[in-house]
């Protein structure tokens, strides 16, 4: 049997398009969830899982629609295959009920996995290069130098309380507490 999943993020959005596609690649059932893929429940995803049997493909029109990450992706498609069933996505051209359409699925998301990693190293050199330049990122700090004396001052010599302390600085007794 040919099972079908579609997913979109937001109620705005809309699954015609998704189920459309999947009908003509002969879904004979369509599981649809409106929740934003990096959500780890899914509850039509999980009921789709849960239905599988061997010989059954599942049906996405982008693997994207199936999971936001190389590692969910993989973990799902390896829940697929356990059950005996296959995997495919229409838009990559990705079937894994074949050898060579399993092959393909390893070395798309190998390729993958290495972009993404790629990714990371480029945004670590750009942060070392920009702190060489002096350029630090992050949010501001609450409290000025001069500020931080304060607060000390008035908790360690007027013994006011970390709250009224926060209150007057307008932040929160967490900040304070960093402090003294």
């Amino acid at each position: 049997m040919i099972l079908g999943y579609a997913r979109v993020s937001t109620k705005d959005q809309n699954l015609d398009g998704q189920r459309d596609a999947l009908t003509a690649a002969g879904a004979e059932r369509i599981f649809a969830d409106t929740i934003t893929g990096t959500a780890r429940i899914r509850p039509e995803l999980d009921r789709l899982l849960s239905e599988l049997r061997s010989g059954d493909v599942v049906v996405v029109t982008k693997y994207d629609r199936l999971a936001r990450s190389l590692k969910d992706l993989l973990e799902i498609v390896d829940m697929i295959q356990a059950q005996g069933a296959g995997f495919r996505s229409l838009a990559e051209d990705i079937d894994t009920t074949s050898s060579a359409g399993r092959l393909v699925f390893h070395v798309f998301a190998s390729i993958a996995q290495f972009e993404r990693e790629r990714i990371v190293e480029r945004t670590k050199e750009g942060l070392a290069a920009a702190r060489k330049r002096g350029r630090v990122g992050g949010r501001p700090p609450a409290l000025t130098t001069a500020q931080k004396v304060e607060v000390k001052r008035m908790r360690d010599v007027e013994l006011r309380p970390i709250p009224e302390i926060a209150e007057l600085f307008n932040v929160s007794t967490k900040t304070i507490r960093r402090v003294v």
